[in-house]
């Protein structure tokens, strides 16, 4: 690649700014409108009926309202979370039902939308097609909890699973299985209709099982897994719930059930093609880009440090990596809830994923010269707030002492957002209509 010293001053000048747009450019290629026209099928014999739910699933129903043809009949629903339905395309007629509940978790709204889902497949026929459109956020908003287990004690066990650290593998396993919907359960209520999934992928190995508890497609996971999980993580379940687990109650269609034969699924946006965009349009401002892996997990702060140590290494020159130089990681990190006391009061942080994975960063980067950061999660909302991350900086945390912050403190109790906000560093875009999950970029000059 040849070197453009002209360019890269401009970026040292404005490090913030370039990295904003890496974020924008990762975005802007899971948008579902671009991706949708290459897999939707041709109108059935009989109806097209459009089911769906996820962090996307609003703008994925709008893609299919502007592509679909307007004499072919179409109807249907999705249920996204709540203020994340975009403004409609104009000149698009409405023509599927758009409805909004609780995230990540679910609330009666929830619990309707999924009731409402499940009923519009009755009376399916093999010459109708039903367009299931899957997005990340799809297990919370499609929650419908097994025969005999209450609303209640399904909000409480997810509630604990998200401040447990687990895995997205393993809290959708737990999910799947606790779940009258999820799990493969949705296709199996559409036979004999033809299925055809549209999924954007948030989960690391892009696994269709495990993209919002994959619905529609096989479940490798069973009942004895999600009773270990549960063990694992020391979450309270009730007895019957512990009854159903251990006696395979609510055991989950497998591969080779009759449910899945006329089931497809697409994947039509991933973390890696975004990640690709990213650092396309850095190679075009003439750096070097280098993409770690779209498959990272681990605890955010952990991931954070060995980030760091890449980029001390590559800032210092002795590191795999030759700068000046952008450093592209996707996948989803874990935050384990660490509630410490203060001031005699039990006190949790705000923050998410991305601003815990900043503070770990800047933690070990120690005020590196020349390296900057941004992570964010590309849904544009980092856990439950309204940022979507955090910017760290070479002088973060000097300011950060400057202004009487103590980061091992905000680390502690989970504060990423306390700790930003103070700093002014922190990312806000709004929901974007998509979700390839988390987005990192470190700028190295």
């Amino acid at each position: 690649m040849t070197s453009n010293p002209d360019l890269h001053s401009d970026i040292q000048q404005n490090p913030r700014a370039f990295l904003r747009q890496l974020f924008d450019q990762a975005v802007q290629r899971a948008l579902p409108l671009h991706n949708t026209p290459h897999f939707l099928p041709k109108p059935p014999k009989g109806r097209t009926l459009v089911l769906g739910a996820g962090k996307a699933a609003g703008a994925m129903a709008h893609a299919v309202e502007a592509l679909w043809p307007s004499d072919a009949p179409l109807s249907g629903m999705v249920v996204t979370r709540y203020g994340h339905t975009p403004s409609r395309p104009e000149g698009v007629p409405e023509r599927l039902k758009i409805v909004e509940a609780s995230h990540p978790v679910p609330d009666a709204a929830v619990l309707a939308a999924a009731e409402e889902i499940l009923s519009l497949t009755q009376g399916l026929t093999s010459d109708d097609l039903v367009l299931c459109l899957i997005s990340g956020g799809g297990s919370a908003l499609l929650t419908l909890p097994a025969n005999g287990l209450s609303l209640a004690e399904k909000q409480a066990i997810n509630q604990a699973l998200l401040k447990s650290g687990a895995n997205i593998g393993e809290m959708n396993c737990v999910r799947k299985h606790l779940s009258r919907i999820k799990g493969g359960r949705l296709a199996a209520a559409c036979a004999p209709a033809l299925v055809v999934t549209l999924a954007i992928s948030d989960v690391p190995g892009d696994d269709p099982s495990v993209i919002a508890s994959g619905p529609t497609v096989p479940d490798a996971t069973t009942c004895a897994d999600a009773l270990q999980i549960l063990k694992r993580y020391q979450i309270d379940i009730s007895n019957d719930v512990l009854t159903a687990l251990q006696n395979s109650k609510w055991e989950s269609p497998k591969q080779g059930d009759a449910a899945f034969h006329r089931s497809t699924v697409h994947l039509i946006a991933t973390p890696q093609q975004s990640l690709m965009a990213a650092a396309n349009w850095a190679e075009s401002k003439g750096l070097r880009t280098y993409i770690l892996s779209d498959e990272m997990e681990g605890e955010s702060r952990e991931v954070g440090k060995v980030h760091a140590a890449i980029a001390r290494a590559t800032a210092k020159g002795q590191g795999p990596f030759l700068k000046p130089c952008v450093i592209l990681s996707g996948g989803e990190t874990t935050v384990t809830i660490r509630a410490t006391k203060t001031d005699s009061k039990k006190r949790e942080g705000r923050g998410g994923r991305a601003g815990e994975f900043c503070m770990g960063l800047a933690q070990a980067l120690q005020g590196q010269e020349n390296v900057w950061a941004l992570a964010a999660d590309t849904d544009g909302i980092d856990g439950i707030e309204d940022n979507a991350g955090a910017l760290v900086t070479p002088d973060t945390l000097s300011r950060g002492a400057h202004s009487g912050l103590s980061l091992d403190e905000h680390l502690a109790c989970n504060d990423a957002y306390g700790y930003f906000q103070a700093l002014n560093d922190l990312v806000f875009s709004g929901p974007t209509h998509t979700n390839v999950n988390d987005f990192r970029a470190i700028l190295v000059m």
